[in-house]
């Protein structure tokens, strides 16, 4: 008896919070032919949005309420309302979901107050059957449990009325997948400015002023040939000094573009280069894919082998390199740790990368002080590619990503 009452309390608080929700319908509605009106004498078309929004508002309330008595969720599925004033009028008024928000706010004021009100009148026979006779019989309760069936039928009401059609679902699918491409698209055009204006600085810091004062080298050096040999020779031996730093400033630079070394030896070798030279001591495992080790690259190497562990794609393969690169150069430089450990895992839908140190973690604090971890994320969004970063105070720190590819 003591869990009926619970039970028909709790079914009682859900009918009232439906009786609420349906006299702001109520208003809702008022709200809805106000706007109508305005719509119509062309005074109040920036007012429709806005009232669509306030009613995908409550029906989202109602789909809650719903989900926490059914312990289901309830979907949605909305156009979204953004751009110009008269794209967001026109989908407001094309938008299937809010033809069906409108009916259901409609049918609220009926069976949210109907129900409501039969729960007060099933009350006071529940407390005299069931809290008395009942009660003092032993009996099982007869008419609390009605009050709980009252508020399972209102719940599934709403969720009959508020699920989206298939073709509805599809359609805010789709304008979802649009708008999420067109931020990735925006985010991957920003980074490849970025990665622009950083080629140009180095080109323009380093590589060439190391080669116009390797050009005055070379003139001071023919001047002094013929009345200063020995300074000649010194001035000739700075050029050629200079010319080594200029050469290795453009490879680095050209690292920066796409790694030689990806496409001499995989991902995988240059996974361990990168390892290899990070200051850190790490452990590489690859799953799947081409391990070329070192030493491991001989061309008499069998067909069969290389077969059976393709390659993923240059883009692919790049991503996954620069991830790695930037993960242990933030770890060697951030984290405090001595160890790390490179994991590449081929997927049937793509590559795998996980990156994790022992060190002091706090990278998501970071995240916005420019560590690299945004620019890390712009990369693997533009291959329409996920990141998940999981670095609480105190380690450890585990970078993994997800990147979609063909095998």
């Amino acid at each position: 008896m003591r869990d009926a009452i619970k039970q028909s309390g709790r079914a009682s608080l859900h009918l009232l919070s439906g009786a609420a929700l349906a006299i702001l319908c109520y208003l809702m509605v008022g709200v809805a032919l106000f706007t109508a009106v305005l719509v119509v004498t062309v005074l109040g078309a920036g007012v429709l949005p806005e009232s669509v929004l306030l009613l995908r508002r409550l029906a989202g309330w109602e789909r809650r309420r719903t989900a926490a008595r059914t312990g289901t969720p309830v979907p949605e599925a909305y156009l979204p309302l953004e751009g110009p004033l008269p794209a967001r009028v026109r989908t407001a008024v094309t938008d299937p979901g809010t033809g069906r928000d409108l009916i259901w706010a409609a049918a609220q004021l009926f069976y949210g107050l109907g129900t409501w009100f039969a729960s007060l009148v099933l009350w006071p026979p529940a407390l005299l059957v069931d809290g008395v006779v009942a009660g003092l019989a032993g009996r099982p309760p007869v008419i609390l449990p009605l009050i709980g069936r009252l508020a399972d039928l209102e719940a599934e009401w709403s969720r009959a009325l508020l699920t989206p059609t298939p073709s509805a679902a599809r359609d805010a699918a789709l304008a979802a997948r649009v708008e999420e491409l067109t931020a990735t698209r925006a985010g991957a055009i920003a980074a490849h400015g970025a990665e622009l204006r950083r080629i140009e600085r180095d080109l323009h810091d380093g590589t060439q002023a190391r080669l116009v004062a390797l050009s005055m080298r070379i003139g001071l050096a023919k001047r002094a040939y013929d009345s200063d040999p020995v300074t000649a020779r010194k001035l000739l031996d700075d050029a050629q000094t200079q010319t080594e730093e200029a050469l290795a400033e453009l490879r680095h630079v050209v690292r920066g573009i796409h790694p030689p070394i990806l496409t001499d030896r995989g991902l995988t070798g240059a996974v361990r280069a990168l390892a290899a030279s990070s200051g850190l001591e790490v452990e590489v495992s690859v799953t799947g894919l081409a391990d070329h080790a070192p030493g491991d690259d001989r061309p008499e190497r069998p067909d069969a082998a290389r077969a059976s562990a393709p390659r993923a794609p240059a883009a692919v393969e790049a991503a996954a390199y620069f991830v790695v690169a930037e993960a242990l150069t933030n770890a060697a430089k951030h984290s405090g740790a001595t160890r790390a450990s490179v994991a590449l895992t081929r997927e049937p839908a793509g590559l795998r990368a996980r990156v994790a140190d022992e060190g002091r973690g706090g990278a998501e604090a970071r995240e916005s002080g420019g560590s690299g971890l945004v620019g890390m994320r712009r990369r693997v969004a533009a291959l329409d590619g996920t990141v998940r970063l999981t670095s609480p105070e105190g380690g450890p720190t585990v970078i993994e990503v997800e990147l979609p590819c063909v095998w």
